[in-house]
């Protein structure tokens, strides 16, 4: 088994919904469970600003899933949700990304991971640190320290 962290994020059509109803997806994967789950958070959109807030939040799970087949799962996952790539950073009613899979360090032309700009994103920094406080995201440094650089960005936890 390997440990992974998936974040969760949704804009559209009744996000803390579709947040809930992912968790549950998760749960579905195959070979896949949901370890610990976090609280909801919401955060003002980072990249394109027109656009409503998101609602975010992490969850751990296990799976024996090669981490391309995880992926693949996340994104069929999202086409149900009802999920179409616009433009990037559009808004979408579910977005669900690795962020960490193990200790594996990939580069990819479809994935990287750890997830590249995680470090940087308080919307995945606080649920990371209510779920996995001493968590290292390797080649970057503690959830904690990061998230201590971060002073231009609120994710305000919701539930």
């Amino acid at each position: 088994m390997t440990l992974a962290y998936i974040g969760i994020g949704s804009n559209l059509d009744e996000p803390k919904s579709h947040v809930g109803r992912a968790f549950e997806d998760l749960a579905q994967i195959p070979d896949t469970s949901v370890v610990k789950r976090s609280s909801l958070y919401r955060s003002a959109p980072v990249g394109y600003a027109d656009q409503p807030d998101f609602v975010n939040a992490v969850a751990e799970i296990a799976t024996t899933l090669p981490a391309s087949r995880l992926l693949a799962e996340l994104k069929e996952i999202e086409t149900r949700h009802g999920r179409q790539r616009s433009f990037r950073n559009a808004p979408r009613p579910l977005d669900l990304d690795i962020l960490l899979y193990g200790e594996l360090s990939l580069g990819l032309a479809h994935l990287t991971l750890p997830h590249p700009r995680m470090h940087e994103r308080a919307f995945v920094l606080k649920p990371l640190m209510e779920i996995s406080p001493e968590l290292v995201i390797p080649g970057v440094g503690s959830v904690k320290d990061c998230l201590e650089k971060i002073t231009d960005q609120n994710a305000e936890r919701i539930e």
